[in-house]
């Protein structure tokens, strides 16, 4: 037996449910592993999942063990279950919770609104006359989706005002309380969704944006990640470099302050404020493209470099 094969035996065998997946729970890289996930996420809050994309040797291994080409793969008390296709009719007929020992959760239809200004942008992109029936997605990853659409069979329908909504189960426990808004500015204008429900995130703040909150006076900490050099080519006043003495400040700092993170095109920016996202910190924002996006759209006097 290969050192892999062992490996993969003990983890079937240690743990009740496995799931051998492309990326994880929380950010499924398919959309095959993404549908099982949010399917187990209705029967069971615990269960183990091992990305494959991490792993070639498991990658591969698995499919040598099962005797299955395809990932995800899915054993349940040490047997294998089969891939997505098989995973989603066995949730369809109800073999599911006979297998995992569970009911599948109750659903209640969650309420969800539209401002009239969203339903004002729906009525002039569908037409006076059209039928505003609009299906909202919203991935494991917390990414959203929304556009005109049919109803399919399994579909949850919301009726939000002179709107339908309509949206998979997966989607329907992450919506309660959602709003959906259309909203004018300066980057432009789109649906903007404020969802309860999301946990916390990195959140792309427009350079105009920033402006705006500087101006006002707005409570916040601007860190400048870029080194020495480029800060002294390129600066924005208002911001500090994350150097040592930074870092010890947000040790300290109350994990409700907001704070935006900026760097030459919002690349090191995005690390370092999901770095502030895990201590824990919940209004964290990175400056979407960077200083040199400032200098392009707010502030020509600032240096490209």
């Amino acid at each position: 037996m290969s050192d892999v094969h062992q490996r993969i035996q003990a983890l079937v065998t240690e743990h009740p449910v496995v799931l051998f997946m492309k990326g994880t729970r929380s950010m499924p890289q398919c959309g095959f592993s993404a549908r099982v996930v949010e399917l187990l996420d209705e029967y069971l809050p615990e269960y183990v999942t091992v990305n494959v994309l991490e792993d070639p040797a498991v990658r591969e291994g698995i499919k040598a063990f099962s005797s299955w080409p395809t990932i995800p793969q899915l054993y349940v008390k040490g047997q294998f279950v089969g891939g997505c296709d098989i995973v989603t009719e066995m949730g369809q007929s109800g073999e599911l919770d006979e297998l995992l020992g569970v009911k599948r959760a109750e659903l209640q239809p969650p309420t969800i609104a539209l401002t009239d200004a969203a339903v004002e942008a729906l009525r002039r992109f569908a037409g006076d006359d059209a039928d505003l029936t609009v299906r909202l997605e919203i991935t494991p990853a917390w990414q959203y989706g929304m556009d005109f659409d049919a109803p399919r069979p399994g579909d949850v329908v919301v009726e939000a005002g002179p709107a339908k909504v309509l949206m998979s189960r997966a989607t329907a426990r992450k919506a309660d309380g959602l709003i959906i808004d259309f909203v004018e500015g300066p980057g432009g204008s789109g649906f903007k969704i404020d969802n309860p429900n999301e946990p916390p995130r990195v959140k792309q703040l427009q350079p105009e944006e920033l402006r705006a909150w500087l101006d006002d006076g707005k409570a916040l900490r601007l860190y400048d990640v870029r080194t020495d050099d480029e800060r002294a080519t390129a600066s924005i006043a208002a911001a500090v470099p994350l150097d040592d003495a930074a870092r010890a400040e947000l040790e300290s700092l109350d994990r409700d302050t907001t704070l935006v993170f900026m760097c030459h095109h919002g690349a090191r920016s995005q690390r370092a404020a999901e770095q502030a996202l895990a201590m824990g910190f919940r209004k964290v924002y990175n400056l979407a493209g960077g200083i040199d996006l400032w200098s392009q759209r707010v502030d020509s006097s600032v240096p490209r470099y």
